[in-house]
């Protein structure tokens, strides 16, 4: 069948989009907000002609799409579907350990926590850490916004549950209204399992089942006068029917594998080059106080400890590492008398 007349047929709307060669063999899965714009971006976009792109559509005989209701369900739906198949361009240009899976850890209070790869994989050593382990996700990127807006709707904690006889700490993100309360001891263990158990649903794909669960809990709830829990239950309900994934939407990444292959070959470029004087910045603060830039410098391939530079910050107040940066970089390249770098390398954090 041609492609062509597949492309016509795509929906505008979220959701996974599997590319099958003649032979039935899946060999790329990716994820969408418009399937119908995403997918003909393949055929009629901007890197329509990049060589890695060509290569692939070349081999695509078939256009499978799978809907989903938002971009954080495209997100799943696409990770368990390249656990399933390991579609040869997902993976192409990368080794496991590039990947990211979200685990969910046997703890009393469990914690939803980023693994890579190669940790999330080992066998019996993951059993007895984790009671879940969902991916894997190419992006590290979208997923991390996925969890940011999913732990607005269901709160998990990252710290220790309080001791007895300890006094009372809230943890930065109690205060933020993104942890349950697990360090003060304002929810208990069963409690908490129940929001780590929505979340579960959630990543496993099972959205529809979730939200016809939590209306139960919700109407229970109200029934024995505990308005307080039915109250938050009904808003996170809200959230959930009206995910807002706004952030992923715009933030969505290029296709997959070229990217990957693009970071990958870059080193080829740098590798060419002759690099005498390399130098290295860093900012270190103190919630934004006490803020210093450090300048590393090798020569040759060896450090150059008598052209290491401190500079104080001076214009920039709070914590702002990217403004302080700026400062630090400016001030540097108003040296002439310093010899200039043959490439920089700066601590992004």
């Amino acid at each position: 069948m041609s492609i062509e007349p597949q492309l016509k047929k795509l929906p505008d709307t979220p959701g996974v989009y599997i590319f099958k060669n003649a032979k039935g063999e899946v060999v790329y899965v990716g994820k969408a907000t418009s399937l119908k714009r995403r997918v003909s971006s393949y055929w009629h976009g901007r890197r329509a002609g990049f060589r890695p792109i060509e290569q692939m559509i070349e081999e695509v005989g078939h256009i499978e799409t799978r809907k989903t209701g938002t971009v954080i369900e495209a997100l799943i739906l696409e990770a368990a579907l390249i656990k399933k198949y390991w579609p040869r361009y997902n993976v192409v240009q990368r080794d496991d350990k590039s990947f990211l899976y979200v685990g969910v850890t046997r703890d009393m209070f469990p914690r939803v926590v980023l693994v890579r790869g190669l940790d999330a994989e080992r066998g019996k050593a993951r059993q007895k850490i984790f009671a879940h382990i969902f991916g894997p996700f190419t992006s590290a990127r979208s997923l991390r916004t996925a969890l940011d807006i999913m732990r607005k709707i269901f709160s998990w904690s990252d710290c220790a549950p309080l001791v007895s006889g300890k006094r009372p700490r809230a943890c930065f993100y109690e205060h933020l209204g993104l942890c349950p309360g697990v360090c003060t001891g304002k929810i208990t263990a069963q409690e908490y399992r129940k929001i780590i158990r929505r979340f579960v649903l959630f990543f496993q794909g099972k959205r529809s089942a979730l939200i016809k669960q939590m209306r139960v809990d919700m109407a229970r709830a109200a029934r024995v006068e505990d308005f307080e829990a039915a109250a938050r239950l009904r808003n996170q309900l809200t959230s959930l029917e009206h995910i807002q994934d706004i952030a992923l939407i715009q933030r969505e990444d290029g296709h997959g594998f070229v990217d990957s292959f693009a970071r990958k070959t870059s080193g080829n470029t740098l590798r060419g080059m002759p690099f005498y004087r390399i130098e290295a910045y860093d900012i270190s603060n103190i919630s934004g106080t006490s803020a210093v830039g450090s300048m590393t410098v090798f020569e040759n391939g060896v450090s150059a400890k008598q052209e290491y530079r401190k500079f104080k910050i001076k214009t920039v107040e709070g914590a702002n590492d990217v403004a302080m940066m700026r400062e630090v970089l400016l001030r540097r390249f108003q040296h002439p008398e310093w010899r200039f770098p043959d490439l920089v390398v700066i601590d992004g954090g």
